[in-house]
């Protein structure tokens, strides 16, 4: 995510299109995004769920450090914002998982997200 400096500092030439250029503009950056997510899983989430939560957390932020895709960091940034501000507003509960989303994912993050799935049930 080094290179998020650079790729907001871009012209819109050498991304590749002014909508990128404005998406990008709109997310937070790396770090300030982290500490959201984790506040709101502090106020948000019960202690069982939180532990799962922030543990999930940093593990992706750290494993994104040194990408250096400018698509992968703005997708990767959206998502954690997209996240953050549905568990603020309570959109999330009861939602389903976005076919289009599913079909995008590759095999190993199908696998994270079944683990995933396995980690929540067994809590409960």
């Amino acid at each position: 995510m080094r290179i998020l400096t650079r790729l907001l500092m871009a012209s819109p030439a050498s991304i590749g299109s002014k909508s990128s250029l404005s998406e990008a503009l709109a997310l937070l950056p790396p770090l300030p995004l982290y500490r959201r997510v984790l506040r709101v899983h502090r106020k948000k989430l019960d202690p069982e769920m939180r532990i799962l939560g922030d543990s999930y957390v940093k593990s992706e932020f750290r494993a994104h450090r040194s990408v250096d895709n400018p698509l992968h960091i703005i997708g990767f940034l959206t998502e954690w914002q997209l996240y953050a501000q549905k568990l603020e507003g309570d959109a999330w509960i009861g939602e389903k998982l976005d076919k289009g989303k599913l079909d995008k994912m590759s095999d190993q993050q199908i696998g994270q997200l079944y683990e995933l799935m396995q980690t929540i049930k067994s809590k409960e």
